[in-house]
């Protein structure tokens, strides 16, 4: 028969080898709280029960402790510190108009960091002129909605291999 320390050990390896196939990060505290029995078990305590309190003692300690833990660094309270990627970085971006406004939409283009943009004055904007120094306030689709800014445009210089 085998005993108690070796049992909990067996158990604390299922736990730690299903928490590789889970999702969430909580079955390894159960192999940790298991572990916890073992070692218990293996310097004489003979109680079962004893040995189930500590087991779920210790896991429920470490599941809580780990979710506060993990919840601080991996949430954020605000959107100040998110990372943006892609056209979101558009957003804020100084450009300058390099095709005025026509048409019923006032559609016009602007320059910003090499590319040009399909853009379209914000709501209460008035048409764009060409060399209006615009901000990017939104996207829709692949279209830009700017609304004018005083700040200048950082220039755009691109980068080639000298061979």
């Amino acid at each position: 028969m085998l005993h108690a320390w070796v049992i909990w050990l067996i158990i604390a390896a299922i736990f730690a080898v299903a928490e590789v196939f889970t999702p969430g990060f909580v079955l390894l505290w159960f192999g940790v709280g298991a572990l916890a029995a073992s070692a218990l078990a293996f310097f004489g305590v003979d109680s079962v029960a004893a040995q189930i309190i500590v087991f779920l003692i210790v896991s429920v300690a470490f599941v809580i402790a780990s979710r506060t833990i993990l919840e601080r660094f991996f949430t954020r309270s605000s959107n100040r510190g998110k990372l943006r990627s892609g056209a979101e970085t558009m957003i804020g971006q100084i450009g300058t108009v390099v095709e005025s406004s026509r048409g019923p939409l006032n559609e016009g283009a602007v320059k910003i960091y090499g590319s040009i943009w399909t853009a379209f004055p914000s709501e209460g904007e008035w048409p764009l002129k060409e060399g209006d120094t615009v901000s990017v306030e939104r996207i829709e689709g692949n279209a830009i909605y700017v609304r004018r800014t005083g700040r200048l445009a950082r220039p755009f210089t691109e980068i080639s291999e000298q061979s």
